[in-house]
């Protein structure tokens, strides 16, 4: 038992739980829909999140069986990143639309899970279980019946590997500066079941904010195809106590690519090197066009394959990013305010003339996305609480309500 343990089971587990509640709660006041049990929901996120709490309740029924509290908050860890950081932010739209489907969802699966991880939670899970069906207690229900909710495997499989896409992609538009809200051409996809992945083109897309998807089933040739080539990297601090004096020659000769790798085992010149002594990954090919910019970013796959992330940045993509970081801005400045999430708002941006051009462009965006109905734009270099937005631009936002929704 430890500070930091404590600190990380409250911000991976114990904040997940409440605040996939407090969503749940404040959306479904404001559209004034009372939620019941069911898992009839056809969408695919739906059935997902469904067949994911199956998953739950019969991991941690088999951990518990053993004693093992270790390994069963182990899964229930796991499932709060899948509810709050994959199916919740996904669905966003869904609550805000009142979708009664996903609020019947949501609200089965927190009473699930509340049941699940009431033996390792159990202050939070009688709140929020209470809160939620309006019951005695969480404590003197019966244990989940797996059974009772649907589970598709194939559906499963198909929606990790697009989390683990999404994960591998969003790394690379990390390490590559290329802002969340930018929007960028092209994402290729280079794998295994590339059939089960495409009925999520769209979420991919969506997720990773690009504008196109290609998926490509992985081939012996798929590298060569896509002009991608093996890189190794000899890690010296491991390897040189080992290898001693031809630590050095083996870090040239995996510069100049001579090495080899075969059924796991990697040599480079001449010298075998052991796992942990490398790493291996991808990069584009510029053999045939070094002068070239090269702008493609590529990511391995864990579970095989690899994907091309195209970071060209157009003038048309810049200014979408542009007016996506001001919506970020507008949003900010609505939470700030103590805004209702159903609040219409009147808007006043001030910003150069640059970043004025692009919120022209996709005023009807920023307006839909802010639930703006009155939008003036103020073209200004002396701004007060400036926001930055952009590539070092900055912008000044001023909301007021002018409606509620009822």
């Amino acid at each position: 038992v430890t500070e930091q343990g404590i600190r990380e089971g409250v911000r991976q587990v114990l904040l997940p739980l409440w605040n996939t509640w407090y969503f749940f709660s404040l959306y479904a006041n404001a559209s004034n829909y009372e939620a019941k049990w069911s898992t009839s929901s056809t969408d695919l996120l739906d059935r997902y999140l469904l067949s994911k709490t199956h998953d739950l309740v019969n991991e941690v029924e088999a951990h518990l069986n053993k004693f093992d509290s270790y390994s069963a908050s182990a899964s229930l860890r796991d499932f709060a990143d899948v509810l709050t950081n994959w199916y919740v932010r996904r669905s966003r739209d869904r609550f805000w639309e009142g979708a009664p489907e996903a609020f019947d969802t949501l609200y089965t699966v927190i009473e699930v899970v509340s049941r699940v991880a009431a033996p390792l939670l159990p202050m939070v899970t009688e709140e929020i279980w209470r809160g939620l069906t309006g019951g005695r207690s969480v404590h003197l229900e019966a244990w989940p019946d797996a059974s009772t909710l649907p589970h598709d495997a194939a559906l499963v499989e198909a929606m990790d590997q697009v989390r683990t896409v999404s994960s591998v992609a969003s790394s690379l538009r990390k390490a590559s500066s290329l802002r969340v809200r930018l929007p960028l051409a092209k994402l290729t996809v280079v794998t295994k079941n590339v059939a089960g992945l495409q009925q999520f083109a769209e979420i991919i897309a969506d997720e990773l904010n690009v504008k196109s998807v290609q998926l490509v089933e992985m081939s012996l040739d798929s590298t060569t195809e896509f002009g991608v080539m093996k890189r190794l990297t000899v890690n010296s601090r491991t390897a040189g106590p080992r290898i001693g004096k031809s630590v050095q020659a083996v870090i040239q000769s995996a510069k100049s690519g001579d090495w080899s790798e075969e059924n796991g085992a990697v040599v480079v010149g001449g010298i075998a090197l052991i796992e942990g002594e490398y790493e291996i990954d991808l990069v584009a090919d510029t053999s045939t066009g070094a002068d070239e910019e090269v702008t493609d970013h590529i990511g391995i796959l864990p579970s095989g394959g690899f994907l091309i992330l195209d970071g060209k940045v157009s003038a048309e993509l810049a200014a979408e990013g542009l007016a996506r970081d001001v919506i970020r801005a507008v949003q900010s400045a609505r939470k700030d305010a103590d805004f209702d999430v159903s609040d219409r708002i009147k808007l006043t941006i001030k910003a150069a003339e640059d970043v004025l051009a692009a919120v022209a462009v996709h005023s009807e965006l920023v307006k839909s996305e802010t639930l703006t109905v009155e939008l003036e734009t103020v073209t200004s270099a002396a701004l007060i609480n400036a926001v930055a937005v952009g590539d070092g631009q900055q912008v000044e936002v001023i909301v007021q309500v002018v409606a509620a929704k009822h």
